[in-house]
């Protein structure tokens, strides 16, 4: 039984370390892809694969199907917009992630990001704090949990909507459930995102929706670019002088946005939130259990696609 770690951002070397250990502790073999620069490097390291464990690697309808002996593609990290799940359904492959090993990376980073916003992007001049202010949580899942826990050591009144949790559900965790997405950002100063990108959210943060949030606004964006309007962002920033937008997701359109913008606007070069050495341990080690308990016990947990 050959696994496959396919990853253009490799993982640490103690991640790496951490799932030989568990590929091999039940006699499967471990390859390594690691820096690959042409895909066809990948379609080559897939063909003999009958498991991969991917990071942001795109694993589309070309990749799945040179994949001959492919029975499970496990997604490190929460996201797997990266994978053709219909095509995977297609090849009888399993797809899973890896749900809340990189949780808390993100909401520090959430933090990291505010905090920087907030002090003006540390130019010298005078900020402001985020104790007392209103923040919004829009996706309550494990990251906006682990946001919400350290927004309230930051003090902050902190609000959650999230269309498939009760408003139970939400308040035990001792923070408001809002009744709807416009109700939150009528509310909240400050706005962190963890929506997936789907068909119904992609572009569903527009200006319309943004131009609700009180003055002094800032949009934290660690969830996905194709969940922003970016030409509605622009058209927002144009028209609102105290709107700041960070992000950890480099939108089409930074070199006008930043152009325009400077001092209320920062992305970071690339996808930051899972960037720690702890998350990427967790979520390499996470998938290599989930591969040895699917091929060995048929447990399809974590499964993301149709079967």
């Amino acid at each position: 039984m050959k696994v496959l770690i396919a990853t253009d951002k490799p993982f640490a070397a103690e991640a790496v370390k951490g799932i030989r250990d568990v590929i091999e502790k039940v006699g499967f073999e471990l390859a390594l892809l690691e820096k690959y620069t042409e895909k066809k490097q990948l379609l080559d390291a897939i063909t003999d694969a009958d498991a991969a464990i991917i990071r942001s690697d795109i694993f589309d309808k070309e990749v799945l199907q040179a994949g001959k002996n492919l029975k499970i593609v496990v997604r490190a990290g929460a996201g797997y917009d990266n994978i053709d799940l219909e095509a995977a359904t297609a090849h009888n492959i399993c797809v899973m992630n890896t749900p809340g090993q990189n949780a808390n990376a993100v909401a520090e980073l959430v933090f990291g990001l505010a905090v920087y916003a907030v002090r003006n992007f540390y130019n010298g001049t005078s900020g402001t704090e985020l104790l007392g202010k209103k923040l919004g949580i829009h996706a309550y899942g494990n990251v906006g949990r682990n946001v919400a826990r350290i927004a309230k050591g930051f003090g902050m009144q902190v609000f959650a909507f999230d269309p498939f949790l009760s408003k139970e559900q939400i308040e035990k965790d001792g923070i408001k459930a809002v009744e709807s997405v416009d109700e939150l950002y009528d509310t909240c100063q400050y706005i962190s995102l963890h929506i997936p990108a789907t068909a119904e959210t992609k572009n569903s943060i527009n200006r319309n929706l943004l131009n609700k949030m009180p003055q002094n606004a800032l949009l934290i964006n660690t969830a996905r670019k194709e969940v922003i309007d970016e030409a509605g962002l622009l058209q927002l920033m144009s028209e609102r002088k105290d709107f700041k937008y960070v992000t950890d997701i480099m939108p089409s359109n930074h070199a006008e946005l930043l152009e325009k913008f400077a001092g209320r606007y920062f992305s970071t070069p690339k996808k930051m939130g899972a960037q720690t050495a702890e998350a990427n341990t967790n979520a390499g080690i996470a998938a290599a259990n989930q591969i040895v308990d699917f091929i060995k016990n048929g447990n399809e947990r974590f499964r993301v696609n149709k079967k």
